[in-house]
This record gives structure tokens, C-alpha cells and sequence, in this order.
């Protein structure tokens, strides 16, 4: 996007008016990191950070005042911080800051600074751009660290020394990760480089800072390449021990297994394909989370992994809560599909029974677990024999079949017309005798039959006109109570 382009989508009645507001109370501002990066590379964006010099409240409270009706001014004291709502406007002030740290401490010391200041603390390049909401450049864009050419070739690079920049903020290498997996860019050798030697730092950050970037890098397109990343940079041996030893392969008598961290990368990248689904996603990336601890080499049959599923589903509950992941029905869900992963196979290497088929529909849950379970276990066939995939694909599109004949014949089977036992005692007077079945039962074939449909009306004159004749019945009594009607009535009685 050039800069007459830039100008352009930004000369809206909003911008002007916060550049309206700013000089009211004499501040300059900017908007600020990823809508103007966002802006840059034409993608959609919802959130609008704006710089001033001096405070953003004020500058927030001005906004607010102008927006008028159905505007709401959030403030954050503490932070020196403001936000503004009105409809699906969101806007973000802060006043421009430097941050410097004590030796050994996390904790900010946060001082007010220019505008070139707080630019230079930004955390990568791509973020550290601005555009000028002041009337003398109004649509302007500022670029200090070559944020422009870094965005055309693609690359994640920090505008100052990565060391600094990682260690003043380890979560800035997990953001350089998925920015780069979100966003399809390359990390900068440098960037990387020191990624790799300050990786141990991301073990002081909280659970929930790095819980909210391992979700971010999970909803992309290809979440694999965040976790190979992490596994390069030694970012995973801190983040997520039991992923790391997956990877690797061992050999014993000639023989190798399979290499699992690769695996699960195609299994989560086919989820991912598939289904927007993120617990689906972390199902996927944990399936084979126990194969390192079940692991064993038998003389007769080579590698086995036995029992990895049960056992990686009690693993499931403890990474989340390091993690600081929902513990809730999202965990257990991701548990469940653990847990489950290998049974849709093992049900086809012999003859599938109902029995069989309906217990597996029953540990699943509900309809829409058993479908992602499928998913899920159709994603899991990786082999590099087109044979073997074609046969095991076969099979899960069998048990498919069957969970779908099973569900059809249980509908059947439970099926029970409108007009109830009640009704036809009441029409034909009769008493708990074997000829009421026959009325039931010569309802429920002709639905079968496709001869009449679920409605009451229908079932009733089909009941009068043909099933009666046929049993030499005769009414006593057709007035059309539906079976609401008759329990209401003894409510009332």
C-alpha cells in the first residue's frame, strides 16, 4: 500500500476527529503497532492503539466528549491507559513511555518520553511503524527501524539489540514465533540467534502470557510451523517438555519407530485443514503425548507404545494447569479424544459389532465429539505406503458408515407415534390388550413406510380410516384430543 493509499483509508470522519481532539489540548498522536502494520499488508484489523505525547486519558476523555452518544470512556489509572467504545469501535490511548529495568527485576520502571522514545520500545519492526493523525502530516507514515522493508521481505526482526529486547520481555519470543506463523515471515538471523540463546527466559513468564501466544500460534493456518520453530529455538524444552521428547528417533536391531514430533506436526496441520476447532487442534497436538513414556522394544513385534492413549489422557489435565489452560469441559474434552484416538481403527481389524459401534458413540459423548473424534483419527494416518492409507481410510469411512446405520436403526427402533396408547384407548375403548399394540405397531410401519409423516392429524385419520377397518375396530369417541390435552385434563381433574 503506498502512501496515497494510506491517506486514503485512513481520511475517515473517526481519524479526523481524534486528530481534531488532540489538538484541542495541544498533543500530537499516532496510531500505532498492528493496525498500522495490518494496514500495511491490507489485512482486516479491529484493534487501534493511538500515541500521544503527553496523557492519553485526556486525549481519550477529549475523543469521547466528541463522539458523543452511545460513546464509553474506559479508564485505567494504574496504567496510564484509556479506552473508548462506541458500537464496534474500539479505540486504545496510552501516553508515549520509555521502560528501563533494574538489574535482575521484570518490572518496568515507566517514565513519560517522546514520541521517537516510545517507538524504540516497540517490540519488533513490523510493530514500531506510525501514522501521523497531526494536521501538518496528517496520514504520514513514520518508519525510525526499516519497518517498511522488513514488511516487504517478509522478515520478524527487533528494532533494537534482540538480547535486550528479549530480556527485558521474554514473551517477545514466543510473539516473534507467531508472528512469523501467522504471518508467513522469516525471523531475522540475528533475531533468531538470540531467540536461541535466551530461550531459558520464557520460564519466568506466567502461564496465561504464554497460554494466550500458544493459542494465537494454534488458531493459524499451519500451527506447525510455530512448534517446529519452538523446537529449533529450544523454546519447547522450556514451554513443553512432553512435546519435546517426541522428537528423535531410536533404533534397535536395525528397526526404527517412528518419528513422532513429525507426526503429530502432519496430524495437527490435517486437524487444522479441516476444523477451526482449537481444543480439536490441542487434541491433535497431544494425541501421542505419552509414546516417550510407553515406549518399549519387544523382540516379537518391534516398537510398542501400549496404552499411550489412556496414559496421555491423565497427562492432559496437568499440562493444562501448568499451561494455565481452561480447566474445564475443554480440557476433558481434549482428554476424552486422547483417550479415544486409537479405538475407531481397532473396531475395523474385526468384525464391528452394534454392540461395539455404540459403545464407542457412548464413551464419545455426544455427536459432535464422536465427529471430531473421526477427524481426528482420520488426520492420524500419515504413512508413506499409499496402500496402507487407502486401507485405513477405508476402514474409519466403514465405521462411519456403521455409527450412521446404527443411529438410523436405534431412531427407528425407538420411534413412537403421536396418537399414543392414551388416544387409542379413548377412541376405540379399549383396555390394555394386545390389539392396542396392533394399532401402535400399524402406525409406526406406515411412517416407515413413508405413508404418513410425525403428525398428529395425520396419524389420527390414518388410525380411523385404515388401521381400524383393517382390525375391524369402531371409534366411540373421535374427538381429536392430542395427548397434552388428556394429561392436562387430569391435571385439571
Amino acid at each position: 500500500m503506498n502512501q496515497s493509499s494510506i491517506h486514503n483509508a485512513i481520511n475517515t470522519p473517526l481519524f479526523h476527529l481524534i486528530s481534531d481532539a488532540a489538538a484541542s489540548i495541544n498533543q500530537s498522536c499516532h496510531i500505532v503497532g498492528g493496525y498500522v502494520r495490518d494496514l500495511l499488508l491490507c489485512r482486516d484489523s479491529k484493534d487501534i492503539d493511538i500515541t500521544t505525547v503527553g496523557s492519553g486519558i485526556d486525549l481519550a476523555t477529549a475523543v469521547r466528549k466528541r463522539l458523543g452518544h452511545g460513546a464509553y470512556l474506559n479508564v485505567f489509572q494504574a496504567f496510564g491507559t484509556a479506552q473508548v467504545k462506541q458500537d464496534d469501535i474500539e479505540l486504545e490511548f496510552v501516553g508515549a513511555r520509555r521502560e528501563s529495568y533494574r538489574s535482575g527485576s521484570r518490572k518496568p520502571i515507566v517514565e513519560n518520553a517522546t514520541f521517537e522514545e516510545d517507538i524504540a520500545r516497540r517490540d519488533f519492526t513490523i510493530n514500531a511503524m506510525a501514522i501521523s493523525l497531526n494536521r501538518h502530516n496528517f496520514g504520514s507514515v513514520i518508519d525510525l527501524f526499516g519497518g517498511l522493508e522488513d514488511l516487504q521481505n517478509k522478515i520478524i526482526r527487533t528494532p533494537q539489540d534482540p538480547d535486550r529486547a528479549f530480556i527485558e520481555d521474554p514473551l517477545r519470543m514466543l510473539r516473534a514465533v507467531r508472528f512469523a506463523c501467522q504471518l508467513g515471515f522469516t525471523i531475522h538471523p540475528d533475531t533468531l540467534s538470540s531467540i536461541k540463546r535466551n530461550h531459558n527466559e520464557v520460564a519466568t513468564l506466567s502461564g496465561e502470557r504464554i497460554s494466550d501466544e500458544l493459542n494465537k500460534i494454534m488458531k493459524t493456518k499451519q500451527p506447525s510451523l510455530g512448534w517446529k520453530l519452538m523446537l529449533d529455538t529450544g523454546l519447547l524444552k522450556v514451554i513443553m517438555p512432553e512435546l519435546q521428547r517426541l522428537h528423535g528417533v531410536e533404533v534397535m536391531n536395525g528397526r526404527a519407530h517412528k518419528e513422532n514430533f513429525d507426526h503429530t506436526m502432519q496430524v495437527l496441520d490435517k486437524v487444522a485443514a479441516y476444523s477451526d476447532n482449537l481444543w480439536l487442534r490441542w487434541a491433535a497436538l497431544m494425541h501421542d503425548i505419552a509414546k516417550p513414556d510407553t515406549k518399549k522394544w519387544d523382540d516379537n513385534h518391534g516398537w510398542t507404545f501400549h496404552n499411550h492413549n489412556f496414559i496421555g489422557s491423565k497427562m492432559v489435565p496437568r499440562i493444562f494447569r501448568r499451561l494455565k489452560l481452561p480447566m474445564n469441559a475443554d480440557m476433558k474434552y481434549v482428554a476424552k479424544l486422547v483417550e479415544l484416538h486409537m479405538r475407531p481403527v481397532a473396531l475395523v481389524e474385526e468384525t464391528v459389532t452394534d454392540s461395539a459401534i455404540r459403545r464407542l458413540a457412548t464413551d464419545a459423548g455426544d455427536e459432535q465429539t464422536l465427529n471430531d473424534l473421526l477427524i481426528l483419527c482420520e488426520a492420524d494416518v500419515t504413512s508413506k505406503n499409499p496402500r496402507k492409507v487407502e486401507q485405513c481410510l477405508s476402514n474409519l469411512k466403514i465405521v462411519r458408515q456403521k455409527l450412521l446405520q446404527l443411529k438410523e436403526r436405534d431412531e427407528i427402533r425407538n420411534y413412537r407415534p403421536p396418537v399414543n396408547g392414551l388416544v387409542v384407548k379413548r377412541v376405540f375403548g379399549l383396555t390394555d390388550s394386545p390389539i392396542l399394540k396392533d394399532v401402535i405397531n400399524a402406525l409406526k410401519e406406515a411412517y416407515l413406510e413413508g405413508i404418513i409423516t410425525t403428525s398428529y392429524d395425520e396419524n389420527f385419520d390414518y388410525m380411523l380410516e385404515t388401521v381400524a377397518p383393517q382390525l375391524g375396530l369402531k371409534p366411540i369417541d373421535t374427538n381429536r384430543h392430542c395427548p397434552s390435552d388428556i394429561k392436562t385434563k387430569k391435571k385439571a381433574d
